[in-house]
């Protein structure tokens, strides 16, 4: 009896050797099989959210998450897990999310996810809650359940907010559109998705950062400066607490700025100075306002009237969020100033070109120069001798 107890024992612990990689012992799925149930479950999900079938993704997951999501047109949505931590019958995963909003993202948005499951009592994986992987933003269904507004040229989703604040919003991505274009050209998609959550703590919450870093701020284009022009999907996201402070001029400005982010973005790279990626973008918002440079750079304006003209244009530092709030106006409209003066005395084809001639560049050194001297006829000095004398003339 001796004998075969240890006989059965040894053949038991050889069978768990053998199948360990697939059914550990004890009865429990080892971590591959885990792994696998899991994803078939977001593949199942991913389903459900794209056939906009409630009662089966209910099956997987909390519903609540699944209504705040609804309303956005997806035309892809999907899951790829990269890491499962288990203990009996609760784990904890990060995934990869890729989306795509139908008709305006060309490419998937893809992010990081920490999922936390747990075993149903049929022996089902079920994902108990789907938040932001660390150091990343959330997505606006994180926020509550999304309200959808479509326009000739734009997207507005939004949470906590009213279908007829929407479409104000709506409104003004639509004329902002055709602006853009009108200076630009039309070698962008031509369309905006914008992102209104209900309040600064939401809008801090979607770009991954502090609430303070953004308090004033009425609005920002994700990906704008310094990419590389090749990102699947802009979003304007919209501070509505500052945003809700603007007449409605303002607020058009705002809207304008912020679509030719979008529309210039392929060309705004590393080497493109802030006062001329953000002074272009003041340059289309302010245009067909009929605001004079006195009402439009009012910072700059006491400047001037006080004797203190700028001795060079804006640098990268001065539109820093630790710049006095004096200091940051002066660079937004110093560099407005610069590409109105460029309107003026080359006109708007050569402003364009001007922009683009320095994106071209792969590195900061000699962009600005390269392109003053190649488009513009001008040394860099010339330029800012005259820039200063266009401000003495129009602000003084």
């Amino acid at each position: 009896m001796t004998g075969r107890r240890r006989a059965s024992r040894s053949g038991v612990l050889a069978l768990c050797l053998l199948f360990g990689s697939l059914v550990a012992c004890g009865g429990q799925p080892a971590p591959d099989s885990a792994r696998a149930a899991v994803q078939r479950l977001l593949d199942g999900q991913a389903a459900a959210v794209l056939h906009h079938d409630g009662t089966v993704y209910a099956r997987t997951g909390a519903r609540t998450a699944y209504e705040n999501l609804s309303a956005v047109p997806l035309a892809s949505w999907s899951y790829r897990l990269t890491s499962l931590h288990r203990t009996g019958a609760t784990a904890t995963a990060d995934a990869d999310l890729s989306y795509r909003v139908r008709g305006y993202d060309t490419s998937p948005v893809t992010v990081g996810r920490t999922l936390a499951l747990r075993l149903t009592a049929d022996g089902q994986w079920y994902v108990a809650s789907d938040k932001p992987a660390k150091k990343s933003g959330q997505q606006l269904w994180d926020q509550g359940r999304v309200s959808v507004v479509k326009g000739a040229h734009s997207l507005v989703m939004g949470v906590g907010q009213s279908t007829t604040g929407l479409r104000e919003y709506r409104a003004l991505a639509d004329h902002a559109v055709p602006a853009v274009a009108g200076a630009w050209g039309t070698d962008w998609p031509r369309h905006v998705v914008v992102l209104v959550p209900g309040s600064l703590d939401g809008m801090a919450g979607l770009l991954g950062a502090p609430a303070a870093s953004y308090r004033g701020i009425a609005a920002v284009t994700t990906g704008e400066a310094g990419g590389s022009g090749d990102a699947p999907a802009d979003r304007i996201i919209v501070n509505p607490d500052a945003y809700a402070m603007l007449g409605s001029v303002g607020k058009q400005v705002v809207l304008t700025h912020e679509t030719t982010h979008v529309a210039t973005r392929a060309h705004t790279t590393p080497a493109t100075p802030l006062w001329l990626s953000e002074g272009y973008a003041d340059w289309i918002g302010y245009r067909g306002t009929g605001r004079t440079p006195a009402q439009a750079a009012p910072e700059l304006y006491r400047a001037v009237e006080d004797g203190h003209l700028p001795t060079a244009l804006p640098a990268d530092k001065d539109f820093g969020f630790s710049s006095e709030a004096g200091e940051l106006a002066q660079a937004y409209e110093g560099g407005w100033l610069a590409c109105r003066m460029i309107e003026d005395r080359w006109g708007v084809s050569q402003l364009g070109k001007f922009y683009r001639a320095v994106g071209a560049h792969k590195k900061r050194a000699g962009a600005v120069e390269g392109a003053m001297k190649k488009v513009l006829g001008v040394s860099l000095d010339d330029f800012t001798a005259q820039w200063r004398d266009y401000l003495r003339t129009q602000l003084g």
